[in-house]
């Protein structure tokens, strides 16, 4: 065999090598990354409200229109002397303006005797990061009552919203928790599976809930100051 035959017969070999190497080596590769595991890591963290809105209405009817502004005045006068009394500074009490209903200026009133024409409506809102100034407020709200202030029903029942507004101060530390919550969930399966967990594939950091701590009939969680914060991660770990 002279040396051009010898040449091409070496290249030739090296060709077939390189043709079985690739595809098995795209084939292990294949599968490698195949061979993962699915997990979930759950983090929650408690936290209080450090924000709060109070909405106090109050009404008044009657049919002398003069004398039931001068009651919404000096109602007004008494709630905002009640909340400062309590703590809240001025820049914390937001007045709306009047509302009045002409009961008879209705064009859709029925022909019953009405038996008062007037119905006169103010709202303060209270806004403030103090929140435990207003909870003990809201505890005291009987005094006005006392004092012939007429609350709305309505807004006199669930009156108070508390917010908790730093969520994006914990959510790093909350993923990191989440994270590591799903590598040990990971790991328990590799074990089972003797395998080990590898590098991480893919990690979705899940939706952030805010919870109420205590899970109370008919009380939601924007009227409780204590909550919980909660994420479900979904993080896929390679297996070795």
């Amino acid at each position: 065999m002279d040396r051009k035959q010898l040449i091409a017969w070496v290249i030739l070999a090296v060709g077939i090598a390189l043709g079985g190497f690739f595809p098995g080596y795209y084939y292990y590769i294949t599968n490698h990354n195949n061979n993962t595991v699915t997990v979930k890591g759950l983090a929650e963290m408690d936290v209080s409200a450090d924000l709060a809105f109070w909405k106090i209405k109050f009404k008044t009817t009657g049919d002398d229109l003069a004398a039931l502004q001068q009651k919404m005045t000096n109602d007004l006068n008494t709630i905002e002397a009640f909340l400062q009394k309590n703590g809240f500074n001025k820049d914390e009490i937001m007045v709306e303006r009047i509302n009045t209903n002409d009961l008879k200026a209705n064009p859709y009133r029925s022909g019953e005797i009405i038996d008062s024409r007037y119905i006169l409506d103010q709202a303060i809102t209270v806004r403030t990061t103090n929140v435990r100034l207003v909870e003990n407020a809201v505890s005291k709200i009987g005094n006005l009552v006392a004092q012939g202030i007429i609350f709305d029903n309505q807004d006199y029942s669930s009156p108070v919203s508390y917010l908790f507004t730093g969520l994006n101060n914990i959510k790093p530390q909350m993923l990191e928790m989440a994270t590591k919550n799903a590598k040990q969930a990971a790991e328990q399966f590799a074990k089972s599976s003797q395998s080990k967990v590898g590098k991480i594939k893919t990690a979705n950091q899940g939706v952030f809930s805010i919870l109420p701590r205590e899970q109370i009939p008919g009380v939601s969680e924007s009227e409780q100051i204590n909550k919980t914060v909660r994420v479900v991660s979904t993080v896929v770990y390679y297996l070795e």
